[in-house]
């Protein structure tokens, strides 16, 4: 099944068996949601913080199989804080209620789903594909959304052919394929529109970065 949510999504299907979706069910329900949080470094990576401190304020659509094989979509509004080596992602439904908020560091993974305790890993990636059902590339879209492939492994860069800036059109990286769609126009920069697509296990991911 195709979707676009560029276009207006159709509802999210939900299995009641998946704890993510089972929780973003209940916030339609009763109207809780998530407080926003401020991400904290330690002092190891303060020096770095200050150094480094994007925020994005977009739209999301994931197309994924569950357990069972079955396609799944999920969709909605995300913010992305990211300091120093600390990336906070907040994930919201259509109607602005949060339903993950998902804190990556060097040396710890936190989820927090609405009315339940927080949950705790050392992988950010195992952590959300227990809970959500889908996981979605932390670690790479710090590099991805400045138009830049990561450092930490090999990839094969495109270049945009109609542009003279050297920005990419695509990047193939971690068995991930990075499309651009669109840049901002002037005089904004940076990236407007990105596909991002994995085959094993399936996963389609679309950002419309609004800010």
């Amino acid at each position: 099944m195709a979707f676009d949510f560029f276009a207006g999504a159709p509802s999210l299907h939900v299995r009641r068996g998946a704890l993510g979706l089972a929780a973003a069910a209940a916030l339609a329900m009763s109207g809780c949601a998530v407080q926003p949080r401020v991400p904290t470094t330690t002092n190891a990576s303060t020096s770095l913080a200050t150094q480094t401190s994007r925020a994005y304020h977009g739209r999301f659509a994931v197309q994924y199989n569950d357990q069972n094989g079955a396609q799944r979509n999920a969709y909605g509004n995300f913010d992305w804080q990211e300091t120093g080596d600390t990336v906070t992602l907040q994930l919201r439904n259509p109607l602005g209620q949060t339903m993950a908020i998902v804190t990556s560091s060097p040396s710890l993974a936190t989820l927090e789903l609405p009315n339940r305790q927080p949950l705790n890993a050392e992988n950010v990636s195992g952590l959300m594909q227990n809970a959500l059902g889908f996981a979605l590339p932390v670690e790479g879209l710090r590099y991805w959304l400045q138009s830049s492939a990561a450092p930490t492994s090999r990839a094969q860069t495109t270049l945009d052919p109609e542009a003279n800036n050297g920005r990419p059109k695509e990047i193939r990286q971690d068995g991930w394929t990075i499309d651009y769609l669109a840049y901002a126009d002037a005089p904004a920069t940076g990236v407007k529109r990105v596909n991002l697509t994995r085959n094993e296990p399936p996963l389609d991911i679309k950002l419309v970065l609004d800010q």
